[in-house]
């Protein structure tokens, strides 16, 4: 048994466009020589599943991460979006020392930049997509963007 990744880019209209692991890494990386540019300038959703896997067959799937992607006017990962996007993922970890805070004193910041980070970086399925996504991860013959 193994654990594997699969990526689906999400169309607009709900179709699954198979990625690519390896290209999914480059594009996160900034590479500059990988680019979609079917994509240039788009909001894109995107599921990340963590796939059990036997004998190189699927057999459980352990999460699925459903997520935004920005790219630029180029088809590469906007670099300025994604930096918000971390440093919002940062903001949104609990204080390491909240002992210093006076008593009645209750830090939420990080409350409410996960809620932000929820609204602007993450989505959730409807129950037909998450089925579609589902499926495509148990079809034998699944194709996949290739470089």
């Amino acid at each position: 048994m193994g654990i594997g990744l699969r990526v689906f880019l999400i169309n607009d209209d709900n179709s699954l466009q198979p990625l690519a692991v390896k290209r999914y890494n480059r594009l996160l990386r900034l590479d500059s020589r990988e680019c979609l540019p079917l994509y240039a300038g788009k909001r894109v959703r995107y599921a990340l599943v963590v796939v059990d896997f036997a004998d190189r067959k699927p057999v459980e799937i352990i999460q699925i991460q459903y997520a935004i992607l920005n790219f630029d006017s180029d088809g590469r990962i906007d670099a300025g979006e994604q930096e918000k996007e971390w440093l919002l993922a940062v903001d949104s970890l609990p204080p390491v020392d909240n002992e210093k805070l006076p008593q009645p004193v209750i830090d939420a910041r990080h409350h409410f930049a996960q809620k932000r980070y929820q609204d602007k970086y993450r989505w959730h399925p409807g129950p037909e997509l998450e089925a579609a996504i589902v499926a495509a991860i148990f079809e034998s013959n699944a194709t996949k963007l290739t470089r």
